[in-house]
C-alpha cells in the first residue's frame, strides 16, 4: 500500500502553472485518504474559474500513477478564493476581491463584458457581485435582469442588494429617474461610492466587480482612494482612436497604484452568419500589441456579436442565453483568465509581504 508521503512526493511534482510553485507547498493538496491501493484527496484551486483545471487534475493523476501500489486515484476539484488581504482593514466585511473594469471611452461595450465577467464567474462557481459605478449610464440592472428593484433600508440603515443570475447587484441606477441625467460633482460622487460599499449587505463574496464610467474621471479616483483593488480590467475596441484612449487610462491606474489584471479586446472580429466569413471591420489585434507593448495581459478577444446587445436588453447577458455561441465561450475565457490574473496578483503580494516582514 502506498504511504501519504509517497503521495505528497508525487504530488510536489505537480505545479501550479500561474504561480511557479508545486501544489504541496501551495498547500493545495488536503485530506488525502489511502485504502489499498485506492487514493483520494480533494485539489483546492485558488478560483473555481481555473482556466487551466483540467491540466491541472490530469497532470496529478499522472504524477500518482507512477506511484507503486497506486490502482486508482479519486480527486475532489475543489475551490477556495485567495483573498487581498489589504480589505481586512476597510470596507465591505466579507469581500475578497475588488475588480474595477473601465475602459479609456465610451461605446466600446465595457459594461456588457463587465456583465458576462460576472455571470461566468458565478456560473463556475464562485460568489460574486456587481456594484455599478457607472453614474452616468447605469446599465447593469438592465443588463442582468434586475431593472425594476428598488432599494430598502433597514433599521440599521443597511440595503440589500437585488439578485438574480447568480450574482449580487447594486447601482446607482436604482435610486435614479431613468430620464434625468447626473450633475454630479467629485465629493457627491465620493460620497455615493463610499456608500455603496458601506451600506450595501454585499455578504461574502469571492468577486466583487466595479463597473466604472468610461475615462479618467472622479468615480475612478474616488474609488482607487476608498478601498484597495485587486486590479483593473480595461476594455477596448481593436481601432486606433478606442486604443489611444486606453493609454491614458493605463497611465491613470500605473498612478494610482492600481495593478492592470490586463486588457480585453472587444468587438474584435466578425463572423458572417451565411458564409462565416470572418472580417475585422474595427482592425484588429490593436489591444493584444499595446498589452504587449506595456507588458500587460491580454485577457483575449471577443468577436463582435449583435447577439451580444439583444441578451442585454431583456436582462440575460449571452454567456447564459447563447452558452454555446463562439463570443460566450470568448468570454468564458476572459473571465477564467481574469480570475486567474486575481489569485496572481494575491500571491505576488504575499510574498512581497513575507519578504517585508523578513527583512
Amino acid at each position: 500500500m502506498p504511504t501519504k508521503e509517497q503521495i505528497l512526493d508525487a504530488l510536489r511534482t505537480c505545479k501550479e502553472p500561474e504561480l511557479g510553485k508545486d501544489i504541496v507547498t501551495l498547500d493545495m493538496v488536503k485530506n488525502i485518504a489511502i485504502e489499498g491501493g485506492k487514493v483520494s484527496f480533494d485539489y483546492v484551486l485558488t478560483t473555481p474559474a481555473c482556466p487551466l483545471k483540467d491540466g491541472m487534475e490530469k497532470e496529478a493523476r499522472a504524477a500518482l500513477a507512477k506511484v507503486p501500489g497506486v490502482s486508482e486515484v479519486s480527486i475532489n476539484m475543489t475551490a477556495s478564493v485567495n483573498k487581498d488581504l489589504r480589505l481586512e482593514r476597510v470596507l465591505p466585511p466579507g469581500v475578497k476581491n475588488i475588480i474595477a473594469v473601465g475602459s479609456g471611452k465610451g461605446g466600446v461595450g465595457k459594461s456588457s463584458v463587465a456583465a458576462n465577467l460576472a455571470v461566468c464567474l458565478a456560473k463556475d462557481g464562485a460568489k460574486v457581485g456587481m456594484l455599478d459605478a457607472d453614474v452616468y449610464g447605469p446599465n447593469q440592472p438592465q443588463m442582468l435582469g434586475v431593472e425594476g428593484f428598488k432599494p430598502v433600508a433597514d433599521q440599521e440603515d443597511k440595503i440589500d442588494p437585488a439578485e438574480n443570475h447568480g450574482v449580487k447587484v447594486f447601482s446607482m441606477g436604482f435610486l435614479m429617474d431613468p430620464d434625468t441625467p447626473a450633475i454630479w460633482r467629485g465629493p457627491m460622487l465620493h460620497g455615493a461610492i463610499t456608500q455603496f460599499l458601506k451600506d450595501v449587505r454585499w455578504g461574502d463574496l469571492d468577486y466583487l466587480i466595479v463597473d466604472l464610467p468610461p475615462g479618467t474621471g472622479d468615480v475612478q479616483l474616488s474609488l482607487c482612494q476608498t478601498v484597495p483593488l485587486v486590479g483593473a480590467v480595461i476594455v477596448t475596441t481593436p481601432q486606433s482612436i478606442a486604443i489611444s484612449d486606453v493609454r491614458k487610462a493605463v497611465a491613470m491606474f500605473k498612478k494610482l497604484n492600481v495593478p492592470l489584471l490586463g486588457l480585453v479586446e472587444n468587438m474584435s472580429g466578425f463572423v458572417c452568419t451565411n458564409c462565416s466569413h470572418l472580417s475585422h471591420p474595427f482592425k484588429e489585434g490593436g489591444a493584444k500589441a499595446l498589452a504587449e507593448k506595456h507588458l500587460i495581459p491580454f485577457l483575449g478577444a471577443v468577436p463582435l456579436d449583435g447577439a451580444v446587445c439583444e441578451s442585454g436588453e431583456v436582462g440575460t447577458p449571452l454567456a447564459l442565453s447563447r452558452p454555446d455561441s463562439p463570443t460566450a465561450a470568448a468570454l468564458r475565457s476572459v473571465a477564467r483568465q481574469v480570475a486567474a490574473q486575481v489569485s496572481l496578483q494575491n500571491h505576488r503580494r504575499r510574498i512581497l509581504d513575507i519578504e517585508t516582514v523578513a527583512s
